[in-house]
């Protein structure tokens, strides 16, 4: 077999871009004034020594090439770091240029999504609360007509609200509450009428937390976990809850002032894992971790936001990492320079994590993850376009060293590359993924695609334990070049 040359289209200059973005590419090149490199080769010149040598022992031979590629390897790791350094040093006038555009295309009375989208795939500078306003607009929780946003919002922060006073209540905070505001009632015949059993008539076996075979509520939870288990299926599952509940009767259901039903379920295990999961995010931020006012604050609404979302998606719940997809929506929100959408940021951010999730939802359910909509067919997919665009490489991988693409993609795809570049490059990542109007798990696969081709010569060189150890702990990597790429690949595809 013939192997294939690395392809053309990679080569920076080769490869005709757009003045556009040839002007964003050239931003993260330089030329260094003590050895010349080239971007395209990827590899140091070699000096011919002045005196012929005799030719080194095999030994000697092969110690010298592991050097010379560890040499190659660190060489092109400095190229990226130094790139990418220089690149920061000023903003550019083309980021400037975008800036206004954005500004201009938000201020309309209506908003032209297509045009948004265009100019948000390209990158949507920091500041003035643009990207805040850009990915509520792409996510669809703004409507295009701004005179429309004020009353939207409104309602909106007001159904959170309501969400965290039903599903977030508990009804020793009810009697609390009732003390407090002095129209509490100690008459059992009223606390009948509103619903409430008196404490002193509910037995040990039919505590809430007894643990008893012959419990009504152990019996209950034992069902409701059984029938999370075997059902995605939202709507089953509350029809089937609604049955339980006629079955058993009043105890297990609350009647409040509106005549509405509130029903109360604390899953410790659940709880706990959020807890857990939400002291854990971005360890390395003040933001979202430490001792500080702010990152207390923070981390409540994080664990609000998962746990609501959990009790209103029980065929789902909560899945470890979802944490991960949260938080950069809830950063963007919470530094909207607007002290309104800001003080509203956990509403906010609620509703567009859902709508976010709706397009991988099925990636989150165990029972799916082997049908057609689940992510094992999803990480099947992203192997294939790798097949399509670089067949030596897939081939090395897949079949040479046996590195199977779930061991490294199904973070990648899940997390939606949050865990693999510093959070800054993950908000950037994101401009690109929310832009796409066909949503943004084909962006995603291409973008996952074009890491594995930036890399592909180490990976060509390297063997099963090397690659998976490179592709669980993916290089620095230059963003804007890595997002180009991605964009090749849907231009090779549609061509």
């Amino acid at each position: 077999m013939v192997k294939k040359s690395v392809p053309e289209w990679l080569n920076y200059w080769s490869s005709n871009p757009s003045p556009e973005m040839e002007d964003r590419v050239l931003r993260y090149s330089t030329k260094s004034s003590s050895t010349t490199t080239t971007i395209a080769n990827e590899s140091p010149i070699e000096e011919t020594p002045p005196i012929p040598e005799p030719p080194p022992p095999p030994q000697q031979k092969k110690q010298e090439e592991e050097e010379e590629e560890q040499n190659s390897i660190q060489q092109e790791e400095d190229n990226d770091d130094y790139r990418r350094n220089n690149s920061t040093s000023s903003v550019s006038a083309e980021e400037i240029s975008r800036q206004s555009q954005l500004l201009a295309e938000l201020s309309r009375k209506v908003i032209n999504m297509l045009e948004l989208r265009r100019l948000a795939s390209q990158g949507i500078p920091d500041g003035a609360g643009i990207r805040s306003t850009v990915w509520k607009l792409l996510l669809g929780y703004l409507p295009v007509d701004r005179g429309h946003w004020a009353i939207e919002l409104a309602k909106k922060r007001a159904q959170y609200k309501h969400f965290i006073e039903e599903l977030l209540v508990n009804p020793s905070e009810i009697t609390r509450k009732m003390e407090r505001s002095g129209r509490h009632e100690t008459d059992e015949s009223k606390l009948e009428e509103k619903g409430f059993l008196p404490r002193s008539e509910i037995p040990q076996g039919e505590h809430p937390l007894s643990l008893g075979k012959t419990s009504i509520w152990n019996q209950f939870f034992q069902v409701l976990r059984s029938m999370t288990m075997v059902t995605c299926n939202f709507r089953f599952l509350t029809l089937a809850i609604q049955n339980i509940l006629q079955t058993v009767g009043s105890l297990y259901v609350f009647r409040s002032k509106d005549e509405s039903y509130l029903f109360i379920l604390q899953d410790t295990e659940i709880i706990e894992q959020i807890d857990r999961d939400v002291m854990r995010t971005h360890p390395d931020m003040h933001f979202f971790s430490g001792d500080s006012a702010l990152a207390k604050s923070n981390q409540e609404a994080l664990r609000r936001i998962l746990i609501i979302f959990a009790k209103l998606n029980p065929g789902i719940r909560y899945v470890q990492g979802m944490n991960e997809v949260l938080a950069p929506l809830f950063y963007v929100f919470r530094n909207d320079p607007d002290e309104g959408n800001a003080v509203s940021a956990e509403a906010d951010t609620f509703f567009c994590f859902v709508e976010l999730l709706s397009g991988f939802r099925d990636h989150f359910c165990q029972q799916l993850d082997n049908s057609v909509v689940g992510i094992r067919s999803t990480i099947t997919k992203m192997s294939q376009l790798l097949k399509e665009h670089d067949e030596e490489l897939w081939r090395h991988l897949e079949i040479t060293t046996k590195v199977n693409p779930q061991f490294y993609a199904f973070r990648w795809i899940t997390l939606l590359l949050t865990q693999e570049f510093n959070f800054a490059d993950s908000l950037h990542i994101w401009d690109t993924l929310l832009s796409d109007p066909e949503g943004p798990q084909e962006t995603l696969l291409r973008v996952c695609c074009a890491m594995l081709i930036l890399i592909r010569r180490r990976l060509l060189a390297g063997d099963f334990t090397s690659n998976l150890k490179l592709l669980q702990h993916y290089p620095s990597s230059n963003i804007t070049h890595l997002l180009y790429v991605a964009d090749k690949l849907r231009a090779r595809s549609v061509g």
